[in-house]
């Protein structure tokens, strides 16, 4: 069993569905809070932390159309802000029961704005990468305040669920928007806007639970536990995950203008996409307590793999449409289930803080390697069916773990 198993009310409280006297207040630490706060914190925090990984696509797009940069250049920009996002997390991940969630999403909100408005002003290729360290450190900080916050409620997976539902609903209206920016006002304006919403998101983020684990539990825990062998495993897992199924990801807006969709109709399939998300969220958040752990896990990660693959090969719009609209469903579905598992291991966040670390820091190399791969190739064909083949050997990690805790569920 994992050195990291400090559990608490966790280990009780996954039974049963959702309990409607939860939708006006629910248990934290310290007592009650509203939901409707809650919501609103968690669903905002995550989706300022994510704007990198969903809408930075376009902006690998715009500066390749606007100052002519390679593919391997922007392999490497991207790389550097997912490298400094999970150093960010891991930063945070040792003194995770000392810090307070509100005050990261604070300093990450005024490191976004900045780096996003300094980055419309320049079109110098080193200036541009030194903002991307700084949104990078941002999106990892107020990563880290969406997983400590969580941690503090009495059903962490089902938050992270909710808050990508608030997340999707709300970037189905980015991914609208951003790229009709682009057209008009280029990619400054597009650096400009995103700039404007981390400064909104990051006044809703205010509202999450604040606080740190250690002041509420009163426990002499030391900060850095070893995570044990099933932490290892979830890490191992993730890792795998994210870097299979994200090394396309900043070119997927390149990858469909080259069977011929413009980026303002790719838009609006992204928006599709993400309120399908909203949906398989809202869903997940419903039943996830009457879930195994082991083999919606399992389904989720194949469907996955399997979408990479038809990403880069398929020929035809509505078949790109189809296999990207399913390919968001699953990563969204994947992402939390195995937060999930870190969560039932340590309740205090901070393996989920290190685990959402090594997804960016996988996703760093998978960036990397994918703009490598394109340069050499001179396309993105091969990108899908390797990553595909990654994303599901991470199943292999996941299995021991998920299978273990669905036995010991069992048990009692």
């Amino acid at each position: 069993m994992s050195a990291l198993r400090h559990r608490t009310k966790h280990d009780t409280s996954d039974e049963g569905g959702i309990d409607l006297r939860t939708l006006e207040s629910h248990q934290v630490r310290g007592g009650q809070r509203s939901f409707a706060f809650t919501l609103v914190g968690i669903g905002a925090a995550t989706a300022s932390a994510h704007v990198g990984n969903n809408f930075t696509t376009y902006l690998v797009g715009g500066l390749i159309e606007t100052f002519g940069f390679s593919k391997f250049a922007m392999g490497a920009w991207n790389m550097a802000e997912t490298l400094s996002y999970a150093a960010a997390m891991f930063l945070v991940a040792p003194r995770a029961r000392t810090m307070d969630a509100r005050l990261l999403a604070l300093i990450a909100s005024l490191l976004v704005i900045a780096a996003q408005a300094g980055s419309a002003m320049t079109g110098n290729y080193v200036l541009l990468l030194l903002g991307r360290i700084g949104t990078g450190l941002g999106f990892g900080l107020m990563n880290s305040a969406v997983n400590l916050a969580a941690g503090r409620t009495d059903q962490p997976a089902r938050w992270i669920s909710l808050g990508i539902s608030f997340q999707t609903v709300l970037y189905a209206l980015v991914a609208i928007g951003l790229p009709k920016l682009g057209e008009l006002h280029g990619v400054a304006g597009m650096f400009m806007a995103l700039s404007g919403l981390a400064l909104l998101l990051g006044a809703l983020a205010m509202l999450l639970p604040g606080g740190s684990t250690q002041a509420d539990d009163r426990t002499d825990l030391p900060a850095n536990q070893p995570i044990g062998r099933e932490g290892r495993l979830i890490l191992v897992a993730m890792g795998l995950f994210s870097f299979g199924s994200l090394a396309i990801w900043p070119f997927i807006e390149q990858t469909a203008k080259a069977i011929g969709i413009p980026a303002t109709q790719f838009g609006i399939y992204q928006s599709l996409a993400v309120l399908a998300s909203a949906v398989g969220n809202a869903v997940l958040a419903a039943v996830i307590a009457r879930l195994s752990r082991s083999w919606p896990l399992v389904a989720a990660l194949g469907a996955c793999g399997a979408c990479c693959v038809l990403l880069t090969t398929v020929t035809s719009e509505v078949a790109f449409a189809a296999a990207f609209v399913a390919f968001m469903v699953a990563w969204f579905l994947t992402y939390p289930l195995l937060l999930r598992l870190a969560y039932a291991l340590d309740d205090s966040g901070r393996l989920a803080v290190m685990t959402t670390g090594t997804w960016l820091l996988s996703t760093s190399f998978g960036s990397l390697a994918a703009g490598t791969i394109a340069q050499l190739f001179g396309g993105y064909t091969l990108i899908g069916p390797l990553g595909g083949a990654i994303c599901i050997s991470a199943i292999v990690a996941a299995w021991p773990v998920s299978h273990r805790l669905d036995q010991n569920e069992r048990a009692r």
